[in-house]
């Protein structure tokens, strides 16, 4: 009876053990199974739901950060007050590299970033290369800044503010490791091209009227987008070494990849924007906004030929173009844009000669574009030569040096110019009174004669007091409040051409 006790409990004991050890095993079969769909990314589990995946099933590009916004939002005080120091220091001497001919000086004469801080949408970690990491943040920030711009003339100034401004984009942070604590040698810092930076903001003159200075409007914004585009805009970029020792950030700074020969052949069809005759067109164009270059002008004519070749730099074949724009040239007024086209440098192919129509666009922003008009076509050939080594390091040093000499042409000519101007003020004061005195002379004849001869010292003032006011202004503005600039040839240019008027600003 013992013995049948016994086996009966050890059968009983048995089963509860094999039921245990199922039961655990289908625990752990089931974590693991967890486990494995976590690590799934989107294309996985397409590829095992098919069509039934559930609509309320989504992959975010970008994590959330919402404690970070929270942080930022307890550090902002302490983080507005060291991001304006970093400001001033690095964007004013920029600004002075890209102020238009007819303004002296650029600078901050208040700068603060306000209470509210930036909100982060969320963050994207990659990993392009080995021994960095790159973060992509979606920065967005409707603040109240406190922001005055003080453009200075040769005999004025007028503080221009920011107002209502709001960025919207995504920034690049690329973190360089060292085995060096902090174990991040450098930063680099940029914008990424797509989507487009997005930056808004509204023009006030402190204590006088942007209607003084006439065409100052379209140079201020002009200067801040070529700004944007030709320095924060990736593949240009901010280098930042950080860890207190000279670090070697070489590596990290935006260097030439190639060169660029564009032979602008012709354009047909063009769209007139005379009221007589036709249009007199001509060509600009850059991959960088800071070297621009310029065709001659075909005056009367919407089939211009030009068969003009010239040189042009390229940092990053992949994500930079080409953007050509054909102007009709007017001496009195504004030069007014034809017709605007890209070409990405990515489409081209090496060492190889390609001749490419462009359909022309009122403007590269599609949603933007209203005219739906045909604008013609512009025909060009291109040869891409990618860069040896010696090459880009020779092409950077031409580069640098292109840029000194244009920082001291601008002061040189801003120098000359102002005195030029300065004289023709005095010339135009002394109108009014040469008036003046033919209207007295005039008097002696009769009532009649007297109208006629204050119409004519009237006239004349008012001549004096536009030549003293362009005279005050300088040579960016003309009769008319054109915007004069200057094109800042490249340093591989096979036709230099300088003091060549180049409008900037869109129709």
């Amino acid at each position: 009876m013992g013995f049948i006790s016994g086996v009966v409990m050890g059968m009983i004991i048995g089963v509860a053990l094999i039921a245990g050890w199922s039961r655990a095993m289908a625990r752990r079969a089931a974590k693991r199974n967890v486990n494995a769909l976590a690590s799934l990314d989107r294309e996985d589990v397409k590829k095992i739901c098919g069509e039934n995946l559930p609509e309320w099933v989504s992959f975010p590009e970008y994590e959330q950060v919402k404690w970070l916004n929270k942080q930022l939002s307890k550090l902002w005080p302490f983080v507005e007050e060291a991001a304006t120091m970093v400001i001033r220091d690095s964007v004013e001497p920029i600004l002075d590299d890209y102020r238009p001919a007819g303004i002296s000086s650029l600078k901050f004469s208040k700068l603060s970033l306000g209470t509210v801080p930036p909100k982060i949408e969320g963050i994207r970690i990659q990993s392009f290369k080995k021994g960095q990491i790159t973060m992509d943040v979606d920065f967005r920030w409707g603040g109240d800044p406190n922001i005055v711009l003080a453009v200075d003339t040769l005999v004025a100034s007028l503080p221009i503010q920011f107002k209502n401004l709001q960025v919207y984009t995504i920034i690049r942070v690329v973190f360089q490791l060292c085995e060096e604590i902090p174990c991040i040698s450098a930063v680099v810092v940029a914008l990424l091209a797509e989507p487009k930076p997005r930056i808004d903001y509204i023009l006030k003159a402190v204590g006088g009227s942007l209607t003084a200075m006439p065409g100052l409007s379209d140079m201020i914004d002009d200067t801040v987008a070529s700004l944007i585009a030709d320095m924060l805009q990736w593949p240009h970029r901010i280098v930042v070494p950080l860890g207190g020792v000279d670090v070697d950030v070489s590596d990290l700074e935006l260097k030439p990849h190639g060169k660029l020969t564009v032979t602008v052949v012709r354009a047909e069809s063009l769209k007139n924007k005379e009221l007589i005759g036709k249009s007199d067109p001509y060509v600009v164009l850059y991959i960088r906004p800071m070297f621009k270059e310029k065709t001659s002008v075909i005056d009367d004519n919407l089939n211009p030929e030009w068969n003009e070749t010239f040189s042009l730099i390229a940092e990053d074949k992949e994500t930079q173009h080409l953007i050509l724009q054909v102007f009709d040239e007017d001496k009195l007024k504004q030069d007014k844009r034809l017709g605007i086209a890209k070409l990405p440098l990515n489409d081209l192919e090496m060492e190889s000669v390609q001749e490419i129509n462009l359909q022309l666009l009122s403007s590269l922003d599609t949603t933007k574009v209203k005219d739906k008009k045909d604008r013609g076509v512009l025909t060009i050939k291109v040869l891409y030569h990618p860069f040896t080594k010696a090459e880009a390091l020779e092409a950077l040093e031409l580069e640098k040096k292109t840029v000194e000499e244009r920082r001291k042409t601008k002061e040189e000519t801003a120098a000359v110019s102002g005195a030029a101007d300065a004289a023709s003020g005095v010339t135009s004061t002394v109108t009014p009174a040469a008036g003046a005195g033919v209207a007295a002379g005039a008097a002696a004849p009769g009532a009649g004669a007297t109208a006629a001869g204050s119409g004519v010292g009237l006239v004349g003032t008012g001549i004096g007091a536009v030549g003293s006011g362009i005279g005050a202004f300088g040579t960016g503005l003309s009769k008319a409040g054109k915007f004069v600039g200057r094109t800042v040839t490249g340093p591989f240019s096979s036709a230099r051409r300088s003091a060549s008027s180049v409008p900037t600003i869109d129709e």
